[in-house]
């Protein structure tokens, strides 16, 4: 199933308005819509139910901040930092994350939706009971996620580090991560059940059950 997940990419069309980030403080309500926003240092901010449609972002960094309830819809980050931030209960659909740097980032409780992240770093973020459909991962670095209770429908997982990513009370049923890597990931037995593997995995998995692998 994993190989064959279409994501919809960010619709976003036409020669984009360079802004400030600062000019969405001077909106009635905070939004920012068909611009660009490039080499910029958003950092430690705290906006509660931004809205950003057809926006790319480059070279920007948003160290530390939040957007609680963020509404973001056609909207590209390339070669972004969003380490530590926070799109806690967000809807995020049709987003694209290429080579950005996020660690810590927060995607709690968030709805995602035909979102990619490509060669991306997630190195201990959190999409902890989020829910997850057209998602793919890319040849990015999963290392000590947190996937607790989520709801995956299909979500590809392409040549990356899952080593010790946590997917307790998440199932792994039509999932495939046959080309990724780990020492050690925490899942129950019953979660696993119809997740796809690799033969070394499955007799790695087999190994924790109990079974003695004769050659």
């Amino acid at each position: 199933m994993g190989k064959n997940i279409k994501i919809d990419s960010p619709k976003i069309a036409g020669e984009l308005e360079k802004v400030n980030f600062q000019d969405i403080y001077y909106e009635e309500d905070p939004q920012l819509m068909n611009c660009m926003v490039s080499s910029a240092q958003v950092d430690n901010e705290e906006i509660n139910r931004v809205i950003f449609s057809k926006v790319i972002f480059k070279n920007v960094t948003f160290l530390n901040s939040s957007f609680f309830n963020i509404d973001m819809t056609d909207v590209i980050f390339e070669n972004c930092n969003l380490s530590n931030a926070r799109f806690c209960d967000g809807i995020i659909h049709r987003v694209t994350f290429k080579d950005c740097k996020l660690v810590g980032l927060d995607f709690s409780n968030a709805n995602l939706g035909n979102v990619t992240f490509d060669n991306c770093d997630l190195n201990l973020s959190s999409f902890a009971e989020a829910r997850l459909k057209q998602v793919g991962f890319i040849e990015s670095l999963l290392s000590h996620t947190n996937f607790y209770d989520c709801k995956l429908n299909k979500v590809s997982l392409k040549s990356c580090d899952l080593n010790e990513a946590d997917f307790t009370e998440t199932s792994l049923k039509g999932i495939d991560i046959s080309t990724c890597s780990f020492e050690q990931l925490t899942v129950s037995f019953e979660n696993l059940n119809g997740c796809e593997v690799s033969p070394n995995q499955a007799i790695g998995f087999s190994r924790l059950l109990g079974l003695k692998i004769v050659e």
